[in-house]
Order: structure tokens, then sequence, then C-alpha cells
């Protein structure tokens, strides 16, 4: 008898363990503003441009770091499969790269991480 009341309670247990999702809760969260993946994409892609168009207007290497900063920190929203995790990461080590160039004044190479950053973001699109 005892191993049966211990069975059943574990059972019941499980079954309502089981009975709701993780997921649901975590959407259901109101302070959490959740984005489809299409407009993470676009928006990170906007904010590579802005810093590109800063690099074209002269600004300095301080200014075109926090956009880049900015960006970086948006892709970290993005969330679909593995294949797009890897492929964001690329992503976010080119930011971190023109970051860093933007932070020692050397605005063509991080033009050039920019650049990469951009066709990588554009090609999380067939992977969605």
């Amino acid at each position: 008898m005892k191993i049966l009341k211990s069975a059943a309670i574990a059972f019941s247990l499980t079954a309502a363990m089981g009975s709701f999702s993780t997921v649901a809760v975590a959407e259901s969260d109101p302070g959490r503003i959740t984005h489809a993946p299409a407009e993470v994409i676009k928006e990170v892609d906007g904010r590579i441009d802005a810093a590109l168009a800063a690099i074209n207007n002269g600004a300095e290497g301080d200014e075109v770091a926090a956009l880049s900063k900015k960006a970086r920190d948006f892709t970290k929203e993005l969330n679909a499969n593995d294949k797009v995790a890897r492929e964001t990461a690329k992503v976010r080590d080119h930011l971190k790269k023109a970051e860093s160039s933007a932070k020692a004044a050397n605005l063509e190479e991080a033009k050039g991480h920019f650049q990469k950053a951009k066709e990588v973001n554009l090609a999380l699109k067939g992977l969605l």
C-alpha cells in the first residue's frame, strides 16, 4: 500500500508539472517584448546601416563603436534554431571587431567588418 501511495503521488506530480508549457508561461510575461526573427534581422540590418552611414558622414570612432554595440546587443533578441544561433554568433563577432576597430579610430577596417556582418545577417533570412 505504501508503494502504491508513493507511485500515485509521483504520477500526480508528473502530470501536474507536464500539464503546462514553460514556453507558454514565458510568452505571457507582460514585461517582456518579443520580436519575430524576421523583425530582428531587419532591425539589426538597419542598425548596421546607421553605423555605416555614420562612418560615411565622418563620425568619431566612439560614436561608431556605440552604434556597433547597439546592433550587437539587439542580435541577442534573435531566437530561432541552432543554425541561426551559430550564424548570429558570426554577426556578433564581426560587430565586436568593428567596435574594436572603431575605438582604435580605424574606421575603414570597421567599415569592412560592418559589411561582413551585414552579409551574414542578410543570409540569416534563408535559414528561417
